[in-house]
């Protein structure tokens, strides 16, 4: 089969040369799920490879190796694999689809032009000094989430080409329905390096394992009229271990892989429930999941591992549901987890508009939304998520009261100074009421964040008018927060 991009692809390739014309001699490529990132390295190998140049691709997985290597040979490209104990370790191709760890043992790959890091946020040390002791070699990391810290110190230019909406728009990627459920109380868990330990999260998560198996059993049969492809993102071995067992209890097949299974079975397992005739509902797991699993007609995900400051995989995971199938109109997804309302401002900003820097500070522990904020974020008759500016359910219809839904108020309509968007002054401060009732914000501060936006000092305004803030608020928000510690030297 002959190798086709598509025209976002090949831009994205593009911008990659431009990038290294510039000057730009390590960048990232950002792609969200299902927009191709493994076509588009291989397509720069093979370019590559034409010109007569040795290249490279790093995956810091097995299962991920081979799955290169069948898309390699998917498009007749010949190629080695340097992995322990692989069948087709042939040193002498152009093109070599490395294992991390192999590398990490017997030194890294040498004399190439070219190197593809995958999965690039992880940052493994070796491949990092690699790069810093060897100038005159490009280097292109692929990731779906560059929020890690130091990335900015191995790579010098980001190229995201697309966005997760424009996929989803463009019938690349499925939409999400989402449902807020019973969540995991991660209260006083202990964390390590700033995330909560999995030993902790899944002694916690099995404490509500018959609440995600029922609420699975009422929503697959609610949404689809049946049980449908499952994947869970469990809170530990544990946990998964027990899920299992009581979604056997219920009669639904569901498997539970951890990195205590052979190798082999695992593979066994995904590659049975990748059939569309699979006898298997559902697979769970903690980090397999994550990354690297590609099974089209799942069409629900279950999040039942809370991250504190892992924006990465929350992204990863929810990406794992959204590919395109002829049997999907949406994914839906239950969350257990509190993961959604944790990184809802964080996701919806890079759903929409990508990442063009470095080293942002996503990573960070998230503050937790109040019970306010959570009971206000879902239907209370269904438990599907409230959409931004609207007080009618998308799932069941509900029509919650009409004090989230700003009308415009003729007069007060400003334009911003880049003459870019139009923003409602009634919205921004129905905005700053949700701050003062939820967010522990004075009526002080809100006035003074209302006339840093506008200049004026907010006055014929309605107080009871209450509205989520959008992104749009909470950038600005940020912006001032990060100019006042900066003006106390912080």
């Amino acid at each position: 089969m002959k190798l086709e991009l598509r025209e976002a692809q090949l831009n994205a390739i593009q911008m990659l040369r431009d990038g290294f014309a510039q000057g730009h001699r390590s960048q990232i490529l950002v792609g969200p799920t299902g927009f191709g990132k493994t076509e588009i390295a291989i397509a720069l190998l093979e370019a590559a490879k034409t010109k007569g140049s040795r290249t490279a691709m790093i995956l810091d997985r097995i299962v991920l190796c081979e799955q290169t290597s069948q898309r390699l040979d998917k498009y007749g490209i010949d190629h080695g694999v340097l992995q322990s104990g692989h069948w087709r370790y042939r040193p002498q191709e152009y093109i070599q689809v490395c294992s991390a760890q192999t590398l990490e043992k017997r030194g890294n790959v040498d004399a190439v032009s070219l190197l593809i890091i995958d999965e690039c946020h992880q940052q493994r040390k070796q491949t990092t000094e690699f790069i810093k002791n060897n100038p005159d070699i490009k280097v292109i990391g692929l990731t779906a989430t560059p929020f890690t810290k130091g990335l900015g110190k191995t790579y010098s230019n980001v190229v995201n080409p697309v966005t997760t909406q424009k996929l989803v728009n463009d019938g690349l990627l499925v939409p999400l329905k989402v449902f807020v459920s019973k969540e995991i109380d991660m209260t006083g868990a202990k964390k390590i390096g700033g995330e909560w330990s999995e030993a902790e999260a899944s002694k916690r998560g099995m404490q509500i394992t018959g609440d995600i198996v029922a609420e699975w059993i009422k929503k697959t049969h609610e949404v689809y009229g049946k049980p449908m492809k499952t994947i869970v993102f469990c809170s530990g071995v544990d946990h998964g271990v027990d899920l299992a067992k009581q979604f056997a209890d219920q009669g639904y097949n569901f498997i539970s892989i951890s990195y205590k299974d052979d190798d082999q079975f695992k593979q066994d397992v995904i590659k049975d429930f990748a059939r569309p005739d699979t006898e298997i509902t559902g697979l769970i797991a903690t980090d397999i999941l994550t990354k690297g699993f590609s099974v089209d007609d799942v069409h629900i995900g279950v999040s039942a591992r809370p991250f504190s400051k892992s924006l990465s995989s929350h992204i990863q995971q929810m990406g794992r549901v959204m590919r395109t199938h002829p049997s999907k109109e949406f994914a839906t997804w239950l969350d257990f987890s509190g993961n959604y309302l944790r990184f809802r401002a964080d996701w919806e900003n890079v759903f929409e508009e990508g990442v063009q820097e470095l080293d942002d500070g996503k990573e960070k522990a998230k503050t937790e939304p109040t019970e306010g904020e959570k009971k206000d974020s879902k239907c209370s008759s269904c438990g599907a998520l409230w959409p931004r500016g609207s007080d009618t359910c998308l799932h069941c219809g509900a029509v919650r009261e009409r004090k989230s839904k700003v009308t415009s108020v003729p007069g007060e309509m400003v334009e911003l100074a880049n003459g870019a968007k139009v923003i409602d002054k009634q919205a921004w401060w129905a905005m700053c009421q949700y701050k003062i009732r939820y967010g522990g914000w004075s009526a002080g501060r809100a006035a003074h964040f209302y006339k840093d936006k506008f200049g004026v000092w907010p006055r014929s305004l309605n107080d009871n008018m209450v509205v989520a803030p959008d992104i749009a608020f909470e950038k600005f928000a940020k912006a001032k927060l990060i100019q006042f510690l900066r003006s106390k030297g912080r």
